[in-house]
Order: structure tokens, then C-alpha cells, then sequence
């Protein structure tokens, strides 16, 4: 752990709670997606959800903004049980999110893209309307200065006004989290927002989502593959497997636990690997 992450480990472990998740089981049809899965997000934090594909990582994602209801547990934000609550519902208490596979909006540019990522904000009305030239434009130019800002934010500048589909995937997932950013969240939840992308496009997004958390006090929760990126970012792990949680705790520690390494490469193999690592 380096220096900037150690002090925004030890900033992070002594805030109050943001995210409590408490015994959440989901189930489709016969199977049984989470059994029981209780996690914590601390307000500051960032919080690593890794584990196998097929964990249970993304259903346990949805339940948290309310895609899918639990079949048992509760889910609390800054004190609140959203349990039961729709997904605008939970988007409009702060959370944001972006997805494993982009959902940006072909044939809009990148400003656009973005400023829908003000819809909670936005407050449409027919008074608004008929008074638009007193009153709605000046709220539409007060969501476009905060976009303005997030794109030089985000560094987008060069391409703001490009259609989006014709930007290279690094800079697509930019756009991605500028438009979550651009919402104000106070609980971001990232979908492996570094998937398919090369080493310097990892770091570039690595630095974006710490600069939102130190600049921004940004609460993160990120889904994540790329265990170099987990333990260079997160001020702690949560592990699942087959929907149970098997290992948590500091990013190094709780990724090289060996119900983790068995979990990821099969008993035997974690044997081995074990075996190699005391020799």
C-alpha cells in the first residue's frame, strides 16, 4: 500500500457507515445467486467486490440499486433502508453507476452523453416551460456549467463535442464515468469500468476514480478483474464466491487468502501455488 493510499485507508476506517448491506440472498429459480452476503462501505471509501465469474458480483450490484429486490436482507444508505426502493428511487438518494458493458448513447456527442448524467437534478415542469426563457434556460445553463466542469475534470476537452461511437473504447469509458461523476453521487458503483482496456488507459481510469474519492469525497464501490488495479486503489476487499463471502479485508491480504486462490485457480492449483510460495 502506498502513501496516498495508507492515509486514505486510515481517513476511511474511522468514518460513519455509508453502504450496509446485511444478509442478502437472492435466488433464481433453483439457484441460490447470494446466500447471506453482508458488506459495509464506509463514507470515503473504496471498496474492491472481486471474485470469480459467476460469483455474484453484479447481482449483488443490482440489489443495491434496485434491479433486483432481495429475497431476504436489507440494504442501508447513510441510514436510509432502500431496501424495497425502485431504481430512479435509489438513483435519486445519491447512487450512480455504469455498467460492465457501455451504455452510452450512440449518435449523441460526448457532452451530450454526460449531461444526461444530470437527470436527477433536472426538475421539468409546464411553468418552466412557458417561462423558459426566465427561468428553465437559466437552470439548463447552471447543468451545463457543471458538465463543462466534469469534462475538464475527465480532461475531455479535445473531444467533447465528437459523436460518441467514434472515440476509442479508454475514451468511451471516460465518458462513462463522467456522465456517474456528473450526477454528484454520493455512493458510486463502478462494473468493471477497466474492462478490455490496455495498460495505460487502466492507469488513466485508476487515477480518475482516486482524484473523484480525494477531491469529490466520493464513497466507491467497483467491481474489478484486474487485481493490480484492486490493490492499487481499494482501501479494502470484499471476496465472493458461488455467492458467499470468503475473504475480506486489506486488498493484499484478502486477495492472497487460500479460500481466495483456490476459489480463482481450483484446489489443486492453489496447492501448488502454495506450495511454491513457501519454497
Amino acid at each position: 500500500m502506498n502513501e496516498v493510499q495508507y492515509r486514505h485507508a486510515a481517513s476511511a476506517a474511522g468514518a460513519p457507515v455509508a453502504l450496509s448491506c446485511t444478509g442478502i440472498e437472492r435466488v433464481f429459480g433453483g439457484l441460490r445467486a447470494l446466500k447471506g452476503v453482508s458488506l459495509d462501505v464506509r463514507q470515503g471509501e473504496i471498496l474492491g467486490l472481486v471474485g470469480p465469474n459467476g460469483s455474484g458480483k453484479t447481482t449483488m450490484v443490482n440489489v443495491i440499486t434496485g434491479f433486483y429486490p432481495p429475497n431476504a436482507g436489507k440494504v442501508t444508505l447513510f441510514g436510509e433502508d432502500i431496501t424495497a426502493l425502485k431504481p430512479h428511487r435509489v438513483a435519486a438518494r445519491g447512487v450512480a453507476r455504469t455498467f460492465q458493458n457501455l451504455a452510452l448513447f450512440k449518435g449523441m456527442s460526448v457532452l451530450d452523453n454526460i449531461l444526461i448524467g444530470r437527470h436527477t437534478h433536472m426538475k421539468p415542469s409546464a411553468l418552466g416551460a412557458l417561462f423558459y426563457w426566465w427561468w428553465a434556460e437559466r437552470e439548463e445553463l447552471a447543468h451545463r456549467r457543471v458538465v463543462e466542469e466534469m469534462i475538464e475534470f475527465m480532461q475531455l476537452q479535445d473531444i467533447r463535442d465528437e459523436p460518441v461511437e467514434v472515440i476509442p473504447l479508454g475514451l468511451q469509458k471516460r465518458v462513462e464515468l463522467a456522465r456517474a461523476l456528473v450526477a454528484e453521487p454520493r455512493l458510486l458503483i463502478l462494473d468493471e469500468p477497466m474492462a478490455g482496456m490496455n495498460q495505460e488507459e487502466k492507469e488513466y481510469i485508476a487515477r480518475f476514480i482516486l482524484d473523484a474519492s480525494e477531491a469529490r469525497g466520493v464513497t466507491t464501490l467497483i467491481i474489478e478483474h484486474h487485481m493490480d488495479v484492486v490493490t492499487s486503489i481499494c482501501d479494502r476487499v470484499v471476496v465472493l464466491s458461488y455467492g458467499e463471502v470468503i475473504s475480506e479485508g486489506e486488498p493484499q491480504a484478502a486477495i492472497s487468502h487460500p479460500s481466495v486462490v483456490s476459489a480463482y485457480l481450483g484446489e489443486r492449483a492453489a496447492k501448488r501455488h502454495q506450495a511454491g510460495s513457501t519454497a
